[in-house]
């Protein structure tokens, strides 16, 4: 396949560089799109595959939720021997390795990078100011294939989902001209609640944003109704985990929580706001089992990915530290965990370090 390349996501140089890459794909056999299983994620999943679609290829979008990578034996076990012509990752971050060996690659993404390119073509926002979404990128590179103009939406759900409804770009301001931003608001609060429920199965949202015309049409789907049900069953787990206190150590503020549902970065994102000279680490014992997941954030400015690197335990793998500076996390397997939270200034109780040499004097 040749050595890949990796581009900083402008307009045009993103649509030149996906017409380009996609003409490597086979154009007999389906497009596999992987991609992550929150607003962005799913987003920038629908938009690549209705864009292709429209130009007369085929594409099945795969969801790579709990517990799952792209760049894994099991997800390499699992498309193997399948007639794929390409394949496109979106929002699961960039790695050297090939995803599957001998296919055509296009990685559209806009955190860390955290390894070279590899064989794939990289799109990345993450060299731009302000950075893009993954959902922003994957629009920019559907109008490399014909009009999209009202797929904007999709843009917007997914910069929403991640920057919030203030976030500084102009496709946002006119996404929400078309839509209201009351209905895109509601619309990202539903899509991002199936992925934290217990089932953690997003493939409800993605059916709503590949049907849907639009933010309002989408919440008159019918669907849209289990994507309520699952909001209402994260609020509760989110209401019973903002009664944990955090143990303040040095330099972490950490709240476990056990719980099978992903309260964890919103927990971690309401005690940023209140510990403001910590980083803070809500972990979950609960999420999944033999794993110890945690999201870290803090209104410190400080880089928590290389945070992370610095008290990492041996053995992590490409599920620890990835995202982007001020909002990472990761999981850890409990045999790793003892020796993170003692890295991180905390016994293996998850006391903070001073307190737990004090109680044992």
């Amino acid at each position: 396949m040749g050595g890949g390349k990796m581009v900083e996501a402008g307009r045009s140089a993103t649509r030149a560089i996906f017409a380009e890459a996609l003409v490597r794909f086979d154009p007999e056999r389906s497009v596999m799109i992987l991609t992550h299983n929150d607003a962005d994620g799913l987003s920038a999943g629908c938009l690549l595959a209705r864009a292709l679609a429209r130009a007369g290829r085929t594409a099945e979008v795969r969801i790579v939720g709990r517990g799952e990578g792209a760049w894994t034996e099991a997800m390499r076990a699992e498309l193997s021997g399948r007639p794929i012509g390409g394949l496109i990752v979106a929002d699961l971050g960039s790695r050297e390795d090939e995803v599957l060996a001998g296919v055509p690659t296009i990685v559209v993404d806009h955190h860390v990078p955290i390894d070279a390119a590899g064989a794939a073509t990289v799109i990345s926002g993450y060299g731009e100011d302000p950075i893009p979404t993954s959902s922003l990128l994957a629009y920019r590179c559907a109008q490399a294939r014909g009009p999209v103009d009202d797929l904007l939406w999709l843009a917007a759900v997914g910069l929403i989902g991640d920057l919030g409804d203030k976030a500084p770009f102009a496709e946002l301001v006119e996404a929400k001209k078309r839509e209201t931003g009351t209905a895109l608001r509601e619309v990202v609060s539903l899509v991002n609640a199936p992925r934290r429920t217990a089932g953690g199965d997003a493939a409800p949202a993605l059916a709503v944003l590949m049907t849907a015309t639009g933010a309002k049409d989408a919440l008159a789907r019918p669907k849209i109704e289990a994507l309520r049900a699952a909001r209402e069953e994260v609020k509760a787990a989110v209401e019973a985990a903002k009664k944990v206190g955090p143990r303040v150590g040095a330099d972490v503020a950490l709240v476990l929580l056990d719980t099978p549902c992903q309260v964890h970065p919103l927990i971690a994102q309401t005690w940023r706001t209140r510990l403001k000279d910590k980083i803070v680490i809500a972990a979950n014992l609960g999420y999944r089992e033999g794993h110890v997941h945690f999201a870290a954030r803090s209104a410190t400015g400080r880089n928590l990915i290389d945070y992370l690197r610095d008290v990492a335990p041996p053995g992590i793998d490409d599920s620890y530290g990835n995202g982007h500076e001020q909002a990472t996390g990761g999981a850890l397997p409990l045999a790793s965990w003892p020796v993170f939270l003692r890295n991180i200034g905390f016994d293996a109780d998850g006391r903070p370090a001073k307190a737990a040499a004090k109680e044992a004097a």
